[in-house]
């Protein structure tokens, strides 16, 4: 099946490819291999690339999109790219420049989709984790609805095609969808999802409502990564996916993949590493039973990778709800 077809109608009318590319690498990974593996996952067959102010790489990714569109692999419109405002742009008169930074790092007109990173505010200036003198993180206080609303004037601007969230539990989507005035709902919230943490009364709510859930984390978590608990369960080890991807002669990472796919859910693959990047597009090249998806499902634990606890005082936490 090729990938490029496979596409997920937003709640705007615009479509999302329904596997993308994550660029997000751990601070060791050097810069100049983002180019490198956005080139890979563009030839492989990538064409939902997702990134974001945080992961420091957006002129390196969009120097990437538009070689391969000079060198006529691509056309613009063949590419969906995600950007994210990070929590200390998110006053509502940092949204805009916070964009416009992004596209000048990118040198594109426009981004596909503009999110916000997560609901978490932190102090505005230079730093992307401010802390003060005892480690502790400076939050920024900020309605999110206000925030919202300036995302919805970079859509009118023609910045952004289309506008959504990340990390929102449902509550905090509930009350952007219930706000007076709201011109534009979210098209989409990218959250962690993966068996170990299903979302089923996220993702539930938000078919409701008509928003795409989109996963990231869908392989677990490398156990490298400094903000990971290293004593939680590895994913891609587990005996119920092994055994489902024996059977359909399939990995266990592209059966976590599969399974998103099956589910309606968006999926992110995030690899720098070129086999698995070439392997994570042959998602479309087999289906799970209904036995399959069933065993998978009750895998669910509730195990949470990313679940960002330096931030658990702040009044817009979105873990302490159940989803």
């Amino acid at each position: 099946m090729d990938p490029k077809s496979q596409r997920v109608k937003l709640n705007d009318g615009h479509f999302i490819p329904a596997l993308g590319f994550g660029t997000g690498a751990p601070p060791e990974v050097p810069k100049s291999e983002a180019v490198e593996v956005t080139k890979f996952a563009i030839e492989a067959g990538f064409r939902h690339i997702d990134s974001a102010y945080t992961y420091q790489n957006e002129e390196q990714v969009g120097q990437t999109i538009r070689s391969k569109i000079a060198d006529g692999t691509v056309k613009r419109e063949d590419i969906f790219y995600t950007s994210k405002v990070w929590s200390t742009f998110l006053r509502p008169e940092l949204v805009r420049p916070a964009l416009e930074k992004s596209l000048k790092d990118l040198q594109l007109d426009y981004v596909d989709l503009y999110i916000i990173h997560q609901p978490v505010a932190l102090m505005p200036g230079e730093t992307l984790f401010p802390t003060d003198e005892n480690g502790k993180p400076m939050f920024d206080s900020v309605d999110l609805c206000r925030t919202w609303e300036a995302l919805e004037k970079c859509k009118d601007a023609g910045l952004t095609k289309s506008i959504g969230v990340s990390n929102f539990n449902h509550k905090q989507l509930e009350k952007i969808l219930n706000k007076p005035g709201l011109k534009y709902k979210p098209v989409c919230n990218q959250v962690e999802c993966h068996p170990y943490l299903n979302q089923s009364k996220l993702l539930e709510f938000c078919k409701s409502h008509n928003i795409v859930l989109v996963a990231y984390g869908a392989l677990g978590a490398q156990r490298t990564l400094q903000w990971v608990n290293p004593n939680l369960p590895f994913l891609l080890e587990d005996p119920v996916l092994s055994a489902i991807a024996k059977k359909h002669k399939q990995t266990p990472a592209l059966v976590a993949l599969r399974y998103q796919i099956q589910r309606g859910v968006v999926v992110l693959a995030k690899s720098y590493n070129k086999k698995r990047i070439k392997e994570n597009i042959q998602v479309f090249d087999f289906e799970l039973t209904l036995e399959d998806m069933k065993a998978i499902d009750g895998l669910n634990s509730n195990i949470r990778y990313y679940d960002f606890q330096q931030a658990v005082d702040h009044p817009e936490y979105p873990y302490s709800e159940e989803y």
